[in-house]
């Protein structure tokens, strides 16, 4: 078996049809019988409103018929998009074998919550499909189909498959992995069987898809893993005849059962494909070292009873695993973005404080530092440490560093202002003119160089509108969007950690934060501590927890409801910010889509 981990592009048939013949070419050489892709490689996940393109359901089509036919001496899975006769739309994955479309399977448990928005497009597929590849029985199932006890597997599995293969598209959230070898380690105990499971890898707006696909015997003995975070082709041989053996000694079990879901015509809805070997005619290539330094070992076993939170707490590794993960999606997210969208050079506005700081240093690591560029723009009310840290940091990091001073901009603004200001005390709207002044600045150089503008406010501040529109929020890419400050500041430990040395200054990393917009300014004028916000915060975005909740966990009413008040104020401001990386378990955007006009009083 291999498992084919591509980064697809959305949108990119042609391409990513390339790809996959390639994938597919190599795993042939390899001496494998059957090669699998991830949920829909042939047009990229999530291809949203594309699929209201007839043209481009045609055209996957075409994709899927084309590269079918260049399938022989092996078999492969291949996620695409099926046309019903009445033009209903399914998320599928198509048999090739031989030359031809052996069979599809469509996809049955539809996800629509968080990202997901499948019921918009697909229609749900009632049919499970196995198919007999000499005389080993595989179940195909898609993403959510593998979730549910009573679902797909459990009806292949009963009608005698083997194993069971899933395509995903899995997005990246911190702990995904966890839960995921958790899921897959209920699914084989409850069934006896093998499990294959391919996900998808690479950036796609604001998802990241991390790959880390599996192969699970029917024992929960972990046979083999693919990359975290990057493409790879990774290859297992399943010991066939250990599997129909385990499958006799279940007989017993599964005829009991049988003879009750026979009687309800349940099993009559499964359908079984068989398919024959081929001789191969290619040469081959040696298998490479499957060796990859994984989260867990190949070759251990997924433990029952406990989750794997648990055992890595019980090691003390999940907070260093957490920290690699999300500074890896941080890193792939803001590459595919960029180089998908048809950048190559990115600037920064360089504050000398740790967002920015955090930010330039994901941006060297994703797009190399000869193409970053980071532009401190000092004004009256800058710090010479600021500066100083600004220059620093840029010169750690190998990236161009420019000083643009926006005081004579900003002098002019004023100027202009003088007569309707007269009289009025200066407040928050000059703070955010200084910011509004360097986002032209910063705009301007994108638009005269074709930079990629990132911006570099975190979760905490975008969730209580501690940001400028059209200032510190102008830009193209937030790559710590869903980033909570404290998060951070962790992650910033964490980068020099690796790095063996202060990449980010050591004063960047303790000194209280501020925007530098008024004199001896600091966020804890106008917020309460980060050990304080982002706790409520993260009940109340992400937990969804009311007032009297969050209260219960030890905090002060008062201040819960003045955060959860500026957080559904702000979410006009949220609405216009640039697309950013998900990383929690519920970000702003597609996972929480609040409306701005909300007259709901919490309480």
């Amino acid at each position: 078996m291999a498992l084919a981990q591509i980064n697809p592009t959305v949108g990119a048939i042609s391409k990513n049809s390339r790809k996959i013949l390639s994938f597919i070419d190599k795993a042939s050489r390899m001496d494998c019988d059957l090669v699998v892709f991830p949920e829909l490689a042939i047009t990229g996940y999530p291809p949203e409103d594309l699929l209201l393109k007839s043209r481009f359901i045609t055209d996957n089509m075409k994709a899927i018929e084309d590269i079918s036919r260049k399938v022989k001496g092996i078999t492969a899975l291949v996620g695409f998009v099926d046309r019903g006769r009445d033009g209903e739309l399914y998320n599928s994955a198509a048999i090739l074998h031989k030359g031809t479309i052996a069979g599809v399977c469509h996809k049955i448990h539809l996800p629509n919550y968080g990202v997901f928005d499948e019921q918009r497009y697909f229609k749900a597929g009632n049919l499970p499909m196995s198919f007999s590849l000499d005389g080993l029985k595989i179940g195909v199932g898609i993403c959510e189909d593998l979730w549910f006890a009573d679902g797909p597997a459990r009806l292949q599995r009963l009608c005698g498959a083997h194993v069971i293969v899933n395509l995903n598209a899995s997005p990246f959230d911190s702990g995904k992995l966890l839960r995921r070898e958790e899921l897959i380690g209920q699914r084989v105990r409850e069934n006896k069987v093998a499990i294959i499971y391919n996900n998808l890898v690479g950036g796609q707006d604001e998802l990241v898809f991390d790959g880390q696909g599996m192969v699970v015997d029917e024992h929960a003995l972990v046979l083999a893993r693919g990359k975290a975070f990057d493409e790879d082709l990774f290859v297992v041989d399943l010991d066939a005849t250990g599997l129909k053996k385990t499958r006799r000694a279940d007989k017993k079990e599964r005829e009991l059962l049988l003879t009750g879901l026979a009687r309800s015509g349940v099993l009559n809805k499964v359908r079984l494909i068989r398919l024959s070997k081929e001789d191969r005619k290619k040469d081959k290539v040696a298998i490479p070292e499957r060796a990859r330094g994984m989260k867990l070992a190949a070759g251990e076993v997924l433990p029952e009873g406990r989750s794997f939170k648990e055992v890595n707490n019980s090691q003390g590794l999940e907070s260093e695993l957490e920290l690699e993960d999300t500074l890896s999606a941080l890193v792939l997210g803001t590459r595919d973005y960029a180089k998908k969208s048809g950048f190559k050079r990115c600037v920064i506005g360089l504050s000398g404080g740790i967002d920015s700081a955090i930010v330039a240093v994901i941006a060297a690591k994703a797009l190399g530092a000869e193409n970053v560029t980071g532009v401190f723009m000092p004004s009256r009310y800058s710090s010479k440490d600021s500066r100083v840290d600004a220059e620093l940091i840029a010169k750690n990091l190998g990236i161009d560093y420019r000083d643009i001073s926006i005081t004579p901009t900003f002098n002019s603004y004023l100027q202009s202002l003088d007569r309707d200001f007269k009289g009025t005390e200066s407040g928050v709207a000059e703070e955010n003119l200084q910011a509004r002044t360097r986002g032209n600045l910063i705009m301007a150089l994108s638009n005269k160089f074709g930079w990629l503008v990132l911006t570099t406010g975190n979760k905490s501040e975008m969730a209580v509108g501690y940001a400028t529109l059209y200032g510190d929020m102008a830009g193209g890419f937030a790559v710590i969007k869903d980033v909570p400050k404290l998060l951070v500041y962790r992650l910033s430990e964490y980068i020099n950690i690796k790095a063996g040395s202060a990449l980010i200054p050591e004063r960047i990393i303790t000194k209280p934060p501020t925007a530098e917009l008024r004199p001896d300014q600091c966020d804890q004028d106008t917020l309460p501590p980060y050990e304080i916000l982002d706790p409520i915060l993260k009940a109340y975005v992400e937990d969804n927890q009311c007032v009297s909740e969050i209260v219960a966990m030890g905090f002060d009413r008062a201040v819960v409801k003045r955060i959860i008040t500026m957080v559904d104020r702000s979410e006009y401001k949220r609405r216009q910010s640039p697309p950013g990386i998900k990383i929690t378990t519920r970000a702003f955007g597609k996972d929480r889509r609040m409306p701005i006009t909300n007259g709901y009083l919490h309480r």
